[in-house]
This record gives C-alpha cells, sequence and structure tokens, in this order.
C-alpha cells in the first residue's frame, strides 16, 4: 500500500533572489528560489526548500504538473493535510 500524499499548488518565482516561501494567495503557495529557470534547476531549488520546510526528505517532493511553468502541481508523501494547513493556512488543498 502505498503512503498518502498531498498535493497542492505552487507559484514559482525562479531568480527571485532568495530560496524563501512568501505564503499564500489564492490557494496557492508562493515560493520564490534563487535559481534561474534552466535546465531544471529552479524546480529543483523548490523540491529542496519544500523538502525542508515540511521536514521530509527530497525523495517525498515530486512535481506532478506544470514542471515547464511557473504554476504547479506539488505531491508530498509523509505529511498529513493537517501539517501542510498549519504551516500554511489558506492553502488550497
Amino acid at each position: 500500500m502505498s503512503e498518502p500524499e498531498v498535493r497542492f499548488t505552487v507559484r514559482l518565482t525562479p531568480r527571485g533572489g532568495a530560496d524563501r516561501v512568501d505564503g499564500v494567495t489564492d490557494g496557492a503557495l508562493r515560493v520564490r528560489v534563487a535559481a534561474a529557470a534552466v535546465e531544471g534547476a529552479a524546480n529543483e531549488a523548490l523540491v529542496r526548500l519544500l523538502a525542508r520546510e515540511l521536514g521530509v526528505g527530497r525523495s517525498a517532493v515530486r512535481i506532478v504538473a506544470g514542471a515547464t511553468t511557473r504554476r504547479k502541481l506539488v505531491a508530498v508523501s509523509g505529511v498529513s493535510p493537517g501539517f501542510v494547513l498549519a504551516r500554511w493556512p489558506g492553502l488550497g488543498l
């Protein structure tokens, strides 16, 4: 049986100066990363940041859709929806 996962939308800003979560807007998590959107560098930075923020391994974070766009659907295993909502209230799960 597979581990349950939480899915949510991320609005990513590459070359944003720093790796950080800016909060929730319109149900999507707003994230900026310093890396440019070249050869998947911004996506990798996003995965690293979300794994660190949620206390899970990088392999627990996947970009399910939107790998080449700013708006992404992310799946995280090993966390509960309640934990994610407590961290980022207003996130549309």
